[in-house]
């Protein structure tokens, strides 16, 4: 019998968390959502970001010509 439980997907990322997700540093998160480029929850002194706004945010990216 397997009593293995399916991992979930996270809903909610902390900035550090999302940098992670992203490769970027910490800082770059902090002033994406500052600048409203990354859309954030704020809930008292707590932001979290949504997966969704994590991929609309990648998606919104293009790539640098030289």
């Amino acid at each position: 019998m397997n009593t293995a439980v399916a991992p979930v997907e996270r809903l909610l990322y902390t900035p550090e968390e999302a940098a992670e997700v992203l490769s970027f540093g910490r800082s770059t998160v902090y002033e994406l959502m500052a600048a409203g480029e990354l859309k954030f929850i704020k809930r008292g002194r707590s932001r979290r970001i949504k997966r969704a706004h994590l991929e609309e945010f990648v998606n919104t990216l293009e790539p640098q010509s030289h």
